[in-house]
């Protein structure tokens, strides 16, 4: 039953859009209605607002962090398993791409990812950004770097814990719905049309 309502806290944490909330903040436009239409720091970033991209992305990984601390700080106390922090890491990150608050229109959950990972062990965290790091330097891809970053964290969360922890379950559908919001740019890369770190596209003020 704890399992369920926790969960479903998760994805109302998730359900936060801070592209949306920081950008009104900043009176800048919807990030929804310019560059990719994606409402995440990436796009956020198009906008020529470094503060503002730089909020999104520490909000959306704090949601992240913060729905699977709580989950790990007080679940237990409520009989709240594995298999209830599984489910929370899922809605939080379900929250954020299908968001009740915005229409279910939400990000690709790369910062949301993130802050999971770093809230289920800090060392999984760093590797994953780590490996998004190096990926994004090596070739200006953000989106690039967000595959790589997805398909080696389940990799990674295995070497920590073993292959039968059910949470791993849990990381594997994270990365596999984190690549399929990715799909649009897979083909953009394949077409050589992916904008690079940096690049900006116009945006109504």
């Amino acid at each position: 039953m704890f399992n369920i309502l926790f969960a479903i806290a998760a994805y109302l944490i998730g359900s936060l859009s801070f592209a949306v909330l920081v950008s009104k903040l900043f009176g800048l436009s919807d990030p929804r209605t310019y560059g990719s239409k994606n409402p995440g720091a990436t796009n956020v970033l198009r906008s020529g607002n470094k503060k503002a991209a730089a909020l999104t992305l520490l909000g959306d990984g704090f949601k992240g962090w913060l729905a699977v601390w709580l989950a790990q700080k007080f679940g237990p106390h409520y009989g709240v398993d594995d298999t209830g922090i599984a489910l929370v890491t899922l809605a939080v990150f379900l929250g954020h791409l299908w968001p009740v608050f915005f229409r279910f229109v939400g990000g690709k959950g790369v910062a949301t990812a993130l802050g999971i990972l770093l809230a289920l062990n800090v060392w999984l965290g760093l590797a994953t950004l780590a490996t998004w790091l190096v990926v994004a330097f090596a070739f200006r891809y953000s989106s690039l770097a967000a595959l790589v970053a997805a398909l080696f964290a389940p990799f990674y969360y295995g070497l920590l814990f073993g292959t039968t922890d059910g949470i791993l379950l849990a990381v594997v559908a994270m990365a596999a719905l984190l690549i399929y919001r990715h799909r649009k740019n897979i083909g953009n890369l394949l077409a050589g049309k992916e904008s690079r770190i940096g690049d900006k596209k116009k945006a109504a003020k």
